[in-house]
């Protein structure tokens, strides 16, 4: 297969499922949806980071001597959920058009998605360069239901904090964000480590993402109901 439909067939994988779960989501705020063209920055915005991300990672792993520890895990799952929300804040969450609680939660999930985009996309380039093909798409699905829902999920944790916290005290907000991050980190580590104990038995951790899932939604519905 050539470079260019490599490439093509890559980004397609990577890009479109994160887009039609971008939809789903786009959904939970329909009475006040959130203007399109900033929609569209901070999903790019979102894929740029994964070129923040991966050196950071690459330095992590080398300065532990190329060993995958629990402190690295860590370490990763924190340089990616930092990441997020940090390039999330200079892109849109310290702006005016976050107006309402749930625009945090909206805002968190479309860079996660964005991110998770590019980083899916990025993995099936590996397999398919590999002449792998088929397997692309088996892996493609599995991402689909796992990796980006675990990306939605942990930067979710941060917006829900945030969208809890909307109408507190400054001080009363940054200890819910700080809440938030941890809880994110949590996740993340959590996932990560599931992946190398159960490499085998994916089912559990699937279902156990799905329904972190569920509970977001439920914590959605919390969020729309927040009165000043």
């Amino acid at each position: 297969m050539s470079s260019f439909n490599t490439i093509f067939f890559s980004l397609i994988g990577g890009i479109l499922p994160a887009l039609l779960w971008l939809w789903f989501w786009l959904k939970e705020d329909r009475l006040h949806p959130e203007p399109k063209s900033r929609i569209l920055i901070v999903f790019l915005v979102g894929m740029a980071a994964v070129f923040l991300v991966l050196p950071l990672e690459k330095f992590v792993f080398l300065a532990t001597s190329s060993n995958i520890s629990l402190f690295t895990i860590i370490l990763w799952a924190s340089i990616e959920e930092l990441t997020k929300y940090v390039v999330a804040y200079f892109a849109v969450l310290r702006k005016r058009v976050v107006d309402e609680p749930i625009d945090a939660i909206i805002y968190m999930i479309t860079i996660a998605l964005g991110f998770s985009a590019l980083e899916n996309a990025l993995f099936l380039f590996n397999i398919i360069d590999g002449g792998l093909f088929t397997q692309s798409i088996i892996t493609g699905n599995s991402r689909f239901l796992g990796a980006t829902l675990l990306h939605v999920a942990s930067s979710a944790a941060i917006g829900v904090m945030m969208g809890l916290s909307y109408y507190q005290k400054p001080l009363v907000k940054k200890l819910f964000l700080l809440a938030g991050i941890c809880v994110s980190i949590l996740l993340h580590t959590t996932f990560n480590l599931l992946i190398i104990k159960l490499e085998n038995n994916l089912f559990f951790i699937f279902a156990g993402i799905w329904v972190l899932i569920v509970l977001l939604l439920v914590l959605i519905e919390k969020v729309k109901k927040i009165n000043p």
